[in-house]
């Protein structure tokens, strides 16, 4: 009998309730099936004079979900929550909210990165912890808590990222899960555990951090009130919550290969068993994200289609993706660039005008119409990825012949094709519902319903679509 199992998926932008289960009409070559049942919005918004997300609006679209799948006749044994990293709240003694989850586009953290190498120098906390230094990151965060209100760190007795708080309030039971955590820029890279000396250097508490725990853990079951609520009683499983760590999970490959998790963020970057945290890799800025398995994920944050999706907005939605790729091809002989990594397309007040402006400090021609800034931006995508994939070679001594595009971004052929030209390498891409794929996946290693990673990604490659782009 086939046991169905609940991905949630929640990006920048929007979340998704998708119920998973195998399908063993075939046992020699079970395939994995999933359906969407509940679709809602997320973004940040103003709150106070801070960018925060609206974390209740997310439970509650959660317990929605759960109550859609079951209208539909499904019997889901388990859920997984999966998304973005670096976020989180601080519960006081009651389990009450002390903070807002304040978002990492908030403007808080200006300044503070550089403040906090004043203390602890960037060799340092690189060697510790071998996570890439955006101005973001969770460490930078608290420092500008510290900063601006000490007393709410003092008072705080429970720290949760954003899946860890959504899965404290469907269970009551609090915890850290790994991927997430190596996030935040101060779990140490050798013991895969707090770093609780760096926090002392930096003056902050460490009191309030949970025991880190690993993808596939069983963490417990909905509370009485939650599963009377939503009308089923079910697990709560730890996948690799951080929204990367679960895509990565499903690229259909078991030999090495580069990936590139394509949505609001690219990350482009290699699987490995051990980490990579030299000067030149420092110096590169890549990142040594914790993965399943004891794995590293060895990539390096690219801004990604957010600067698309706010011209997109900027133009009131009035092109779909599709159009801007059609538009993009006729403006095919458009050829100025922007360097995509620049801080000033993170959070711009009119992304459009910041690409103007960057290609006429530059000396290039100036976008002027939709196609123009598309073709810019595509162009400025394919020629940083190709850039990455260098430095990864250079890093570790050889030349690879394929990369594997997973995620939502897969399906703009226009980029996948410039890739292949700019790079020369081979692009295969999906499947591009990639991490709710990887979600599902570890679900089903942790019931035994699939063997191990490696059976999972034999499974994913022959249940999904599977296109190849060469130069």
């Amino acid at each position: 009998m086939e046991q169905h199992h609940l991905a949630v998926d929640i990006g920048a932008s929007s979340g998704r309730v998708i119920v998973s289960w195998l399908d063993q009409a075939n046992p020699k070559d079970p395939e994995l099936r999933l359906e969407e049942v509940h679709r809602f919005e997320n973004g940040a918004h103003d709150k106070n004079g801070q960018l925060v997300w609206d974390i209740d609006h997310l439970f509650i679209s959660i317990k929605e979900g759960i109550k859609a799948a079951v209208r539909l006749g499904y019997q889901p044994k388990s859920l997984g929550i999966d998304s973005w990293a670096v976020d989180f709240v601080l519960l006081d003694e009651e389990g009450e909210r002390l903070t807002d989850a304040v978002a990492y586009r908030d403007s808080r953290t200006d300044g503070i990165m550089e403040e906090v190498f004043q203390t602890v120098s960037k060799e340092e906390i690189y060697d510790r912890t071998g996570i890439q230094f955006q101005t973001f990151n969770t460490l930078y965060q608290l420092v500008a808590l510290n900063k601006s209100n000490p007393e709410v760190l003092q008072k705080a007795h429970t720290f949760l990222m954003i899946p860890d708080y959504l899965n404290y309030l469907l269970t009551g039971v609090a915890a850290n899960e790994y991927t997430n955590a190596s996030s935040t820029q101060f779990v140490n890279i050798e013991s895969k555990d707090w770093d609780k000396e760096l926090l002392e250097k930096l003056d902050l508490p460490t009191h309030f951090l949970q025991e880190i725990q690993l993808p596939g853990t069983h963490l417990g079951t909905l509370s009485e009130e939650i599963a009377e609520e939503v009308g089923v009683q079910l697990e709560v499983i730890l996948p690799a919550t951080h929204d990367t760590a679960s895509a990565v999970v499903a690229v259909p490959e078991n030999k090495e290969t580069l990936y590139l998790s394509s949505g609001t963020w690219s990350l482009l970057g290699i699987e490995t068993l051990e980490p990579i945290a030299t000067p030149q890799a420092l110096a590169y800025n890549f990142t040594n994200e914790g993965g399943v398995n004891g794995r590293y994920r060895f990539l390096k944050n690219i801004m990604g289609l957010w600067m698309i999706q706010e011209v997109r907005r900027l133009l009131d939605n009035q092109y779909s993706f599709a159009d801007f790729v059609t538009l993009a091809r006729i403006a095919k002989d458009f050829t100025s660039t922007v360097d995509v990594n620049d801080n000033r397309f993170l959070s711009p007040d009119n992304m459009i005008g910041e690409i103007q402006a960057a290609c006429r400090e530059s000396g290039q021609a100036v976008p002027t119409n939709p196609g123009e800034l598309a073709q810019t931006i595509f162009i400025s995508l394919a020629k940083s990825y190709t850039q990455t994939i260098q430095e990864i070679e250079s890093l570790k001594g050889i030349k690879y012949e394929q990369i594997n595009i997973i995620g939502g971004g897969s399906q703009n052929e226009l980029l996948n094709e410039l890739l292949a030209q700019e790079s020369g390498l081979t692009v295969v891409t999906g499947p591009t519902e990639a991490t709710a794929i990887g979600n599902a996946v570890i679900q089903l290693i942790a019931t035994k319903q699939i063997k191990d990673l490696e059976t999972a990604r034999q499974i994913i490659r022959q249940s999904f679509e599977i296109k190849e782009y060469n130069k």
